[in-house]
C-alpha cells in the first residue's frame, strides 16, 4: 500500500494514464460498441451485461469482427483465488473456444 500516510494523487494518476489519448480512444470504442447493441435492442443500461468483441480490441479487433452480449462475470478477467492471484491464465472464453475446436 504505497499511500499509507499520505493522500493518493488522483490528479497525477489521471494525467499519466487515464487522461492520455490512447486510453480515451479505447474507451470511446467500447462505448460505441455498447451504443450499437443498445440500438439493436440487445442490451440496456443496468442489465448486468457486457458487449463482447469477438476479437478483442487489445488484439487488433474492430466492431466488424463481431459483437455479442455476455454476462459481465463471463467477460471479465481471469479466475482468482482468495489472495487475488491468478488461478489460471486461460480465460473462460478461451477454454470454451479450445473445447469447441476439438
Amino acid at each position: 500500500m504505497p499511500y499509507v500516510n499520505k493522500p493518493r494523487p488522483y490528479k497525477k494518476e489521471y494525467e499519466q494514464y487515464d487522461g492520455t489519448e490512447k486510453v480515451k480512444k479505447k474507451r470511446a470504442e467500447r462505448n460505441r460498441a455498447r451504443r450499437i447493441m443498445e440500438e439493436a435492442g440487445k442490451v440496456r443500461k443496468g442489465d448486468g451485461k457486457d458487449v463482447h468483441h469477438n476479437k478483442a480490441l487489445s488484439k487488433g479487433g474492430t466492431h466488424k469482427d463481431g459483437l455479442s452480449v455476455m454476462d459481465a462475470s463471463e467477460n471479465r478477467s481471469f479466475k482468482r483465488n482468495s489472495k487475488r492471484q491468478l488461478v489460471n491464465e486461460t480465460s473462460t472464453q478461451e477454454k470454451k473456444k479450445s473445447a469447441n475446436s476439438r
